[in-house]
């Protein structure tokens, strides 16, 4: 009975809180894999309140990481009732500045800046109508994927450091702070584009511009590249894509399936009819 009662009471101060919200409270547990466990002041039963590993304090730690006993703030970014935890950020307690322009961005929504870094796994934006970003060199940043629709070798060959950019946001990523942004959502989509104007059993011309051991990708339009399975590469079959084709070979090929969810376009080399020499 008295173990219910508890429950009762936690699910009853936990509701009381919102996301946004500033608690304190005094640490408990430090643990490696899950961080911090927090006594929230109001409810000293039981610990209601974490801070994970990635919402720790970005400030360089001091000559005595935190401890049990300690006493922190911590902004509140998740309120977890089925579990009986309040998710806290410590470096959202931290930036109020940068937390206060991230939180009202909505999906969709248009942000300008400059391109502050190009790092192997991305681009970081520093945007124009927000704060610095106390660890990074810009709060926008942009996955590899979110850069453009088409293939490209090197981040280079899209945006340059100093380069201005309008990207759509996407979220707003907690655990770094950052507006997660997509330079490609500005963009047509090639696929659609392609899919729209061409359909089943037509036949393009293409160049080769990579052999597989399952086929060859052939490029029948700007940013769209088909593949050519193996066993649709020549009559009769071969057992490797050099037999019939080679890398910058122009082909004629039909179309025998564009896949929009999977943005995918299957090709055939065999199935091609053969001129008409009357």
């Amino acid at each position: 009975m008295g173990a219910e009662l508890d429950d009762r009471a936690a699910r009853e101060f936990l509701a009381s809180i919102r996301v946004g919200d500033l608690c304190r409270g005094t640490v408990t547990e430090v643990t490696r894999s899950r961080g911090l466990a927090v006594t929230l002041d109001g409810f000293p039963a039981r610990p209601l309140g974490m801070v994970g590993p990635l919402e720790m304090s970005w400030r360089p730690y001091p000559a005595s990481p935190l401890q049990a006993g300690q006493s922190i703030t911590g902004e509140v970014t998740c309120v977890d009732l089925e579990e009986g935890i309040a998710w806290l950020s410590l470096a959202a307690a931290e930036n109020p500045e940068l937390w206060a322009f991230l939180q009202p961005l909505r999906p969709g929504e248009m942000l300008s800046g400059t391109v502050a870094a190009i790092e192997p796994f991305g681009v970081f934006v520093a945007l124009d109508e927000g704060p610095e970003h106390p660890v990074f060199p810009g709060v926008g940043f942009i996955s590899i994927p979110e850069l453009s629709w088409r293939r490209f070798d090197a981040i280079a060959d899209v945006v340059k450091v100093g380069e201005r950019v309008s990207c759509a946001f996407l979220y707003f990523d907690t655990w770094n702070g950052e507006a997660r942004l997509s330079l490609r959502e500005t963009q047509p989509d090639p696929f659609q584009t392609f899919a729209d104007s061409h359909s089943v059993g037509e036949t393009l011309r293409g160049q080769v511009i990579k052999l597989v051991p399952i086929g060859a990708f052939v490029q029948v339009a700007d940013g769209i590249e088909g593949l050519v399975p193996l066993h649709e590469l020549a009559s009769p079959a071969v057992d490797d894509p050099e037999e019939a084709v080679q890398v910058g070979e122009e082909v004629s090929v039909v179309v025998i399936e564009v896949d929009r969810q999977w943005r995918k376009v299957s090709l055939s080399r065999g199935r091609v009819a053969p001129p008409d020499v009357r």
